[in-house]
């Protein structure tokens, strides 16, 4: 993705806004309702083969510099799978190859997935975007907001100007942080009070209940917990876990066979390792974040703890590039996607005085429901379709849609972010539109 917008460690991704008055392009024709993971020509669909050569190339570029350790890409327009490579190795240790059923760690593209289960319950009026979290989440009827600090650094707080919202929920604006991006001291207090370490969802917004929002209600956006936040709205008002909720309306009607919040013993061969590079840019494993994905756990997290395949994750794409439904079974109705891509932030927002990294809110760039929209991608100096959206995980993962032009992408590699990794989305994006040749096809 272009340096506007790219931090290469950041969580990555987007979703659709046709802004009101912006020009529109001509719209690709969509898929028929059929999907499957055959691969087609890529010429059937508008694509160069010879064009499309270069993705591999790049993409093979940042093992040969031993980079990452692997990665699984697949690429589908009009719901017709073009490319589909395991690259590298899932082990370095052992040498065994990348395959293409190779199981990631999704982090943050969790959030996406969330974000869908939660327009399944707007969508049966079990919440509305301009209610209070509180309505639902009682214990955040009292939130208190940072203000500043006093002589002796202790923090001096204030009342919301009004009760954070559900759609402030959905959007990062609500008043919350992440505790780990950050070092204020409402940042500090989230790291005291070990949030990822709850026993469960429940006491997780417990702990968070007790401590102040960073910012005034509408006000900024800040990457945060919002989406675990979510996790718990899912559970309450549909009665079950959301590890339960997920697989029986979303993993398991999309064909997700290995989407998940663990990976079970038999499957644990193809669980690619996790690297980050240590100060020589050596990769070395990391054991320790995301921890063991043995078992279901304890606090399942909305905002961070699936794994999928790199196949998995295109069917959930595909489904949202659908309108909502894949393969004859409808999962969320196109209103529910619309409003779940559509850019959600005010323009006062988008000055690009926030971001997460080097990722900037700004005119043309914006946040729907738990995915990233560009709305206008002239303004930010992307090729993708207008109305694309898309985001990312810390391990690298990372996936886009274009509705505009029917394309969807999903990049799976396991290294965690940080300022030294290949940009894999940036270049992916410039190989994939430079061989799409017939767009109109």
């Amino acid at each position: 993705m272009n340096n506007k917008r790219l931090s290469n460690w950041s969580v990555t991704l987007t979703v659709i806004l046709l802004a009101a008055g912006a020009p529109l392009r001509a719209q690709a024709p969509k898929a028929d309702s059929t999907f499957d993971l055959s691969l087609h020509s890529p010429e059937s669909v508008g694509f160069s083969s010879q064009r499309l050569e270069r993705l591999r190339v790049l993409m093979q570029q940042s093992m040969d510099q031993q980079q990452i350790a692997g990665m699984v890409t697949i690429l589908a327009r009009h719901g017709k799978v073009v490319d589909y490579r395991a690259y590298g190795m899932s082990d370095i240790a052992s040498g065994a190859p990348m395959p293409k059923d190779a199981i990631f760690r999704d982090f943050s593209m969790t959030k996406p997935v969330v974000g869908a289960a939660m327009m399944m319950l707007w969508e049966q009026g079990k919440w509305l975007p301009d209610d209070p979290i509180a309505k639902y989440i009682p214990e955040f009827a009292h939130l208190k907001v940072f203000k500043s600090v006093d002589a002796d650094g202790k923090m001096i707080l204030e009342d919301p100007i009004h009760p954070p919202t559900m759609k402030e929920l959905m959007t990062h604006t609500a008043g919350f942080t992440y505790g780990i991006f950050g070092d204020t001291p409402v940042d500090k207090a989230y790291r005291a009070a070990n949030l990822f370490g709850s026993a469960s969802l429940k006491d997780f917004v417990g702990k968070l209940s007790t401590l102040p929002l960073l910012y005034q209600p509408g006000t900024a956006w800040v990457y945060s917990m919002s989406t675990d936040v979510q996790g718990y709205i899912v559970e309450k008002l549909s009665g079950q876990s959301l590890p339960d909720y997920l697989e029986q309306n979303i993993f398991k009607p999309l064909g997700m066979k290995d989407a998940g919040f663990f990976v079970p013993a038999g499957k644990r061969n193809r669980f690619a390792t996790l690297y980050r590079a240590n100060q020589k840019g050596e990769l070395i494993v990391d054991n320790a974040l995301g921890g063991a994905y043995a078992g279901q756990p304890q606090m399942p997290s909305g905002g961070g703890g699936m794994v999928s395949t790199a196949e998995d994750y295109l069917r959930f794409a595909q489904m949202l590039d659908n309108a909502g439904e894949l393969n004859g079974v409808r999962v969320i109705s196109p209103a529910a996607v619309h409003l779940m891509t559509s850019n959600h932030l005010a323009p006062r927002l988008l000055t690009g005085q926030f971001g997460i990294g080097g990722l900037r809110m700004q005119p043309g760039f914006g946040w729907g429901y738990d995915c990233a929209v560009e709305f206008d991608p002239n303004e930010i100096d992307l090729p993708d379709g207008q109305g694309t959206f898309d985001w990312g995980g810390l391990a690298g993962t990372w996936f886009w849609v274009d509705p505009t032009n029917d394309i969807v992408f999903v990049g799976m590699i396991q290294r965690v972010l940080d300022a030294t990794s290949p940009p894999l989305e940036s270049l992916s994006r410039s190989a994939v539109y430079q061989a799409l040749v017939r767009p109109d096809m």
